[in-house]
């Protein structure tokens, strides 16, 4: 599929099962039509030819013919240049004209086509050389030993000082950006998408920019806006390369719900006119786009074209880009069949037995907005999930609400109730604080209220449900016990997010004391509301990040595969215990006791461990939310030592634990080999 030079010229190949011509359209370099071919073979929905005489740089697009009959999905409209779906290159960015819209505007609800020739606005596809398999040594981390850094490339570097490019891959991959994330201790790096994608019309009429690029436009090839050069294929794959040498994988959020052609109202620019029918789900009247998605349409992924595209889609950027690993964007859609989600769905089939993908990590965001959409904890091995519930448990937590111990005793243990089933590990909860969409975690207990006024929706748009804090002022202060209790608060909300089971993921930033002025939505802020802010970081929250990050990496009981279920070890100890502050076990009653505010739990590696995977370490872990509290620590524990806090150091005499309020505290045995540095630094 796509465009593959051939050595005396390129084979083409474009899918459409309901055209009846295929024409490809050649440019020269300044956009000029230069000749307009017929495809001349069909193999199936396969359309295809071989061109002699061009080769790699060739610029090219396509018109469909075949019916206009909106009433049966079909919007063939030949006045229309098309972008190949398998483009790995585009010559530029789309320029917004109505001369895109494939219906005509001026009346009868789109069911007219427009008469305007839309070359002159498209971008055109560039015939690439193929790219040898990528063949450097990959970090190939484990699950458990993961640790995944949220990141936007032009956001991360954009104001980080001293870096060159900035916004760009190549920053990405500057040394410093590289030695930050080495000493911060994460060992992934997931980028909002890289794939190419436009503005939105809407934002472009406003004069704002689509931010987080979630309209994408091509699923092979990268962001020319990320790119310091003509070559961002070539600095994307550079870009990897850097990464991996320093022991950093690479995962990509991947837009596969959705196109950037919204619903009818929105312009023809790839799948509405090479097969409007075939690429998405349409409505019973055949005109109209079910939109499970929020955005206007969504992809058929049941369809055999589209389960192509992805799967092809993936395995280059795998194969031949380097990439480790891909979270999907709103992962419900890929599951969607005839009858709604299905874990068995071809697509998350094909993707499971495919020998390049199965290998790689995979995280679905697990909801979409249709019927019978929220699916957390529903996905099949291996996939991991972005787990909600969690975030929303560990800020209520940390708040203060009542009756949030036994919600937090299941975040703890790996949400075991969500993912305990069908061999799925406990690594498959993606668990997390906070994330591109939403509040920052200075924001989190700064702001009771969002702030979006600068989107231009009349701070309607974003989350209205933040379970934030603002701690008595709304937004900075110069209140010094405010800015104590909130960096306390911070530091007890990133200690519970890495001392819990499955998979931890840190948004950009959070690290630094990164703030976007309240805004929960920065999705149109491509400025330094949603660039990091390097400047004025906090050096001490920045190495509290570190520690715990390294916290967990030296305690293997935090990150260990299997789901705890307080079974008995070979050693004739419980894997797993929950203790009440009095010193004795939780019983029910305890854990309906809504005045309850300290969580104490005991832990070691899960009975049935192998040999080879075993540990002696224990941790004992008090995480409370409410005022000081002598704790009753086990018999066997009476010597422990505290060694991780969040507040003032605990004080352990005499079996009683002294944890200060609003504090978490981590024990371990004498004698056991745990060391963290003090301040952050890489050991």
């Amino acid at each position: 599929m796509g465009s593959t030079p051939t050595g005396n010229g390129v084979n083409f190949a474009v899918f459409s099962a309901h055209a009846t011509r295929m024409l490809l359209c050649l440019f020269d370099a300044v956009g000029a039509e230069v000749a307009r071919l017929p495809m001349p073979e069909r193999t199936g929905g396969i359309w295809h030819g071989h061109v002699a005489g061009i080769g790699a740089g060739q610029r090219y697009g396509y018109r469909a013919e075949g019916p206009w009959a909106p009433g049966q999905g079909h919007r063939f409209n030949p006045r229309k240049l098309l972008i190949d779906p398998y483009a790995m290159q585009l010559d530029s960015e789309l320029v917004w004209d109505a001369a895109l819209m494939g219906h005509d505007e001026a009346g009868g609800h789109g069911q007219n086509p427009d008469r305007r020739d839309s070359a002159r606005h498209v971008p055109k596809a560039v015939v690439m050389a193929p790219l040898p398999p990528a063949d450097e040594e990959r970090p190939r981390t484990p699950w458990s030993k993961t640790v995944i850094y949220e990141a936007h490339v032009r956001g991360l570097t954009m104001q980080m000082p001293g870096v060159g490019d900035p916004g760009t891959y190549r920053a990405l991959a500057d040394p410093k950006v590289v030695e930050h994330l080495k000493m911060l201790g994460v060992t992934a790096v997931e980028l909002l998408p890289v794939h190419g994608f436009i503005e939105d019309r809407h934002l472009a009429d406003r004069g704002l920019r689509n931010y987080w690029g979630y309209q994408t436009l091509t699923f092979l090839a990268p962001a020319r806006r990320y790119a310091a050069t003509d070559a961002p294929q070539a600095e994307f794959r550079q870009m990897v390369r850097a990464l991996h040498a320093a022991g950093l994988e690479v995962i990509l959020d991947v837009v596969y719900n959705h196109s950037c052609e919204g619903d009818w109202r929105g312009p023809t620019l790839m799948f509405r006119g090479l097969d409007n029918a075939s690429y998405y789900r349409l409505g019973p009247d055949g005109h109209s786009y079910l939109n499970d998605t929020g955005t206007g349409n969504t992809l058929d992924c049941a369809s055999p074209a589209m389960l192509r595209l992805v799967t092809d889609s993936m395995r280059f950027w795998a194969r031949d880009m380097g990439v480790d690993g891909f979270r999907f964007d709103l992962g419900t859609v890929l599951g969607r069949e005839g009858r709604g989600f299905d874990p068995g769905a071809g697509l998350l089939d094909a993707i499971r037995q495919d020998p390049v993908l199965s290998g790689v990590k995979l995280i679905a965001e697990p909801w979409d907005i249709g019927p019978g959409g929220y699916q957390l904890g529903a996905f099949p091995p291996p996939f991991a999930e972005w787990n909600d519930v969690a975030r929303d448990t560990m800020r209520a937590f940390w708040r203060g609400d009542a009756g949030q111990v036994r919600r937090l005793s299941g975040v703890i243990a790996g949400s075991a109730e969500r993912f305990g089933h069908s061999g799925r590990t406990a690594n498959s909860s993606i668990n997390f604080l906070t994330a591109h969409d939403g509040f920052t975690l200075m924001d989190l207990v700064s702001f009771d209220q969002r702030h979006n006024e600068a989107n231009g929706e009349d701070n309607k748009d974003g989350h209205a449900h933040n379970i934030s804090d603002n701690m008595g002022v709304e937004g900075p202060t110069d209140d010094p016990a405010i800015n104590t209790a909130r960096a306390r608060r911070r530091r007890n909300m990133i200690a519970t997010l890495l001392a819990a089971q499955g998979t931890p993921m840190l948004l950009a930033g959070d690290e630094l004391g990164n703030s976007q002025g309240g805004n929960n939505n920065a999705y149109v802020q491509d400025n330094p509301t949603g660039w990091v802010t390097w400047d004025g970081a906090d050096p001490e929250f920045l190495a509290f990040v570190a520690r715990a990050v390294r916290l967990r990496l030296a305690c293997p009981m935090l990150g260990q595969r299997r789901f705890l279920h307080s079974e008995i070890r070979t050693d004739g100890m419980p894997d797993l215990t929950w203790y009440h502050p009095g010193g004795y076990e939780m019983q029910n009653d305890n854990w309906e006791d809504d005045t309850l505010h300290t969580l104490c739990v005991e832990k070691r590696m899960a009975a049935g461990t192998p040999e080879w995977a075993q540990s002696d370490l224990a941790v004992f872990m008090v995480f409370n939310s409410g005022p000081p509290v002598d704790i009753t620590v086990p018999a066997h524990a009476a010597d422990w030592e505290p060694f991780f806090w969040t507040a003032e150091a605990p004080e352990l005499d005499a079996g009683t634990l002294k944890v200060p309020a609003d504090s978490v505290a981590v024990l371990k045995p004498p004698g056991a080999d745990l060391t963290l540095p003090e301040d952050g630094a890489t050991t």
